[in-house]
């Protein structure tokens, strides 16, 4: 069977990340989760906190592993001898961008396939920006991410407000 590479910030990861991956290794031999490491950007959660958090998500299934990588995609792939990327679509402006990278990751691995899987209706408007914003104002995010990503998003993000109810002025 072939193997697939779902890579992505996972920051955090979602319940529609877990969707994409559930799905995909019904179709896949092996689903390789790649945790991108960036070192120009700036994370909530450490490679190591996102990758225990989605081993975590994924225990159940011996067919899905999880990594960290800080190079180009398309060299995890040529190591583990995968030829797909998978990657998760919520709209056209999603394709617009994954098509186009895509594209780069077909030319600079021509033996690199791209599939586009996009997540169950309930998933659909999970973005990871806006359950960040949520979590640091304290709002209920139990319904977008499992409970261990809910706790430690509450434990990085949020502070409570500070009263100011019977403070003199």
């Amino acid at each position: 069977m072939v193997n697939a590479v779902f890579p992505g910030s996972f920051d955090p990861p979602t319940f529609g990340h877990l969707n994409i991956i559930e799905r995909a290794r019904l179709i896949f031999g092996e689903v390789h989760v790649v945790v991108a490491v960036n070192r120009e950007k700036k994370y909530t959660f450490s490679a190591e906190e996102r990758v225990d958090l989605i081993r975590g998500m994924v225990r159940q299934w011996d067919n899905v592993k999880v990594h960290a990588w800080d190079t180009l995609i398309v060299e995890y792939a040529r190591k583990i001898h995968a030829h797909v990327l998978i990657r998760g679509v919520r709209n056209i402006t999603d394709f617009s961008y994954e098509f186009d990278l895509a594209m780069m990751n077909r030319s600079l691995n021509p033996e690199i396939d791209t599939v586009f899987l996009s997540p169950d209706p309930q998933y659909f408007v999970l973005r990871s920006s806006a359950i960040k914003e949520l979590a640091a104002f304290g709002g209920d995010v139990s319904s977008m991410v499992p409970k261990a990503v809910a706790d430690l998003l509450s434990q990085k993000l949020y502070h409570a407000p500070i009263s100011t109810k019977n403070e003199k002025v």
